[in-house]
């Protein structure tokens, strides 16, 4: 269960991403998603910071760095309608957020029976994301299957906690980075294969809760 001050702190970031959701989706107020974007992680952060201290350091900081990366790659994406380069910087900041979180969940690694199931499913949806993606990529296909690679591991590496944290933060995590593989999905498949409709707010919800179970999951595998 989550505890008060989880719960109060999951309400304050739901704001914050309905604003977030507003502003960006109405012409007269878009000035104010330039502070209510980043303002999504910059609490997210804040939260963190003050409630994992008694994380073990290394995963303590990698998942900062995650955050931070984040962070960064919100901000570069905000401006990608004006040149691929932010784009580009874009994917790579969220690239190396994966990574940190990897090493955060290979930390507490315990491959079970089904992990080569779970592979396989992960093989599959991949086939799939890339048969509609391919003929949109361009020059992106090389750094886009190598992105693919990195969440897809990503989420495999939640995958692996399983037996190794209580099941609340295993949980979290997981559906977390669930979320994370959705939203990126979502964003893919708009951009190098067709328009979605209301992919804005698609995009930034899944992709909200996925940072928030994420770091809730991280917090309760404290001892």
């Amino acid at each position: 269960m989550l505890t008060k001050t989880e719960k109060k702190f999951s309400v304050i970031f739901l704001i914050i991403v309905l604003a977030e959701l507003i502003f960006a989706n109405t012409n007269s107020l878009t000035m104010l998603h330039y502070f209510t974007k980043p303002a999504i992680l910059i609490a997210l952060i804040v939260f963190y910071l003050s409630q994992c201290q008694n994380l073990e350091t290394k995963t303590k900081w990698l998942t900062f760095l995650a955050l931070l990366f984040s962070l960064l790659g919100d901000i570069l994406l905000m401006f990608d309608n004006k040149s691929e380069n932010f784009f580009i910087g874009g994917l790579i900041s969220f690239l190396t957020a994966h990574v940190m979180y990897i090493l955060v969940f290979l930390k507490k690694k315990k491959p079970t029976k089904h992990t080569s199931v779970f592979v396989l499913l992960l093989l599959i949806y991949a086939s799939i994301m890339f048969y509609f993606l391919k003929n949109g990529l361009g020059d992106l296909l090389i750094p886009v299957i190598v992105y693919m690679a990195v969440i897809l591991s990503m989420i495999l590496t939640a995958f692996l906690r399983k037996e190794s944290v209580p099941k609340i933060s295993y949980y979290l995590v997981f559906v977390g980075a669930l979320f994370f593989v959705i939203s990126d999905s979502i964003l893919a498949l708009n951009k190098f294969y067709k328009p979605l409709p209301f992919e804005g707010v698609s995009i930034m919800l899944t992709y909200a809760l996925a940072q928030l179970f994420i770091v809730l999951g991280i917090k309760k595998q404290q001892p």
